[in-house]
């Protein structure tokens, strides 16, 4: 069974990619923790889980539901497929921590590197087109040596952690948590044409619509869908997005 959370798409992406290949079950987390009867993992059945990086860590959303999940007997195998735009910090380790707080063990990590969605600082922006492709194109290869080592039950970690690693996820990390995933920088402005798919590409259905126009709720794990599914550019988080771009991946590329 293959578990996923993504915003933009990249994980859905690699996650039903890796299912097609593992000939896996594969569910949307979100639908998980809201209907817990699909969660029947059968004996000696691989649990897999693909997240997105979120500031050098697994989203603090993704940590919450796997310390919900209830199962009969421990999963016979645990993995993790993490998706970044470069690199992973320690996320191996605080997501194999959070996994054996539940008194499992996991026996493998990998990261896929995928094309960029973080937009909300300065200097961070979607790839140019060309190096967006290339990361698809190697991103296949990728998945498929992931699949042979999770077939043949593989305990090892290979994850891109990059240069600094401990500050970027034990001290950066905890600040962005803190301070940066919250929706009051969202707005939309007179671009918008009230088509709501803002609020139906919301993971967390924190957005509706009121006069024509969206507003956020408190629910926000600063995912970005409602930013890059917006067909008119019109939603802004402060002024940090002016003129960047924006990037959402279907399920088939």
């Amino acid at each position: 069974m293959l578990l996923y959370f993504s915003g933009t798409g990249n994980s859905r992406w690699v996650a039903d990619s890796l299912a097609k290949l593992l000939n896996e079950r594969v569910y949307a987390l979100l639908d998980m923790a809201a209907r817990p009867s699909l969660f029947d993992l059968k004996a000696g059945e691989a649990l897999g889980f693909v997240f997105p990086v979120y500031a050098w860590g697994p989203p603090v959303l993704v940590i919450d539901i796997l310390a919900k999940l209830q199962v009969e007997e421990k999963p016979a195998y645990v993995y993790f497929v993490c998706t970044c735009g470069d690199d992973t910090g320690k996320t191996a380790a605080i997501f194999s921590r959070a996994v054996q707080e539940k008194g499992w063990t996991c026996r493998a990590g990998f990261s896929v590197i995928m094309p960029e969605t973080y937009v909300c600082l300065p200097g961070f922006d979607v790839d140019p087109k060309d190096k967006e492709q290339k990361k698809l194109r190697e991103a296949v290869g990728r998945i498929e040596e992931i699949a042979r080592c999770v077939a043949g039950r593989a305990e090892k970690e290979d994850c891109n952690e990059g240069g600094f690693p401990w500050a970027k996820s034990y001290l950066i990390r905890p600040l962005f948590n803190r301070f940066m995933t919250s929706a009051k920088g969202f707005h939309a402005t007179d671009a918008c044409i009230s088509c709501r798919k803002c609020v139906t590409a919301c993971p967390l259905q924190n957005i509706r619509l009121e006069k024509g126009r969206p507003l956020w709720g408190k629910d926000c794990a600063m995912c970005l869908s409602c930013y890059h599914h917006c067909p008119k550019h019109a939603i802004e988080y402060g002024s940090m997005t002016k003129r960047k771009g924006q990037f959402t991946l279907e399920k088939s590329v």
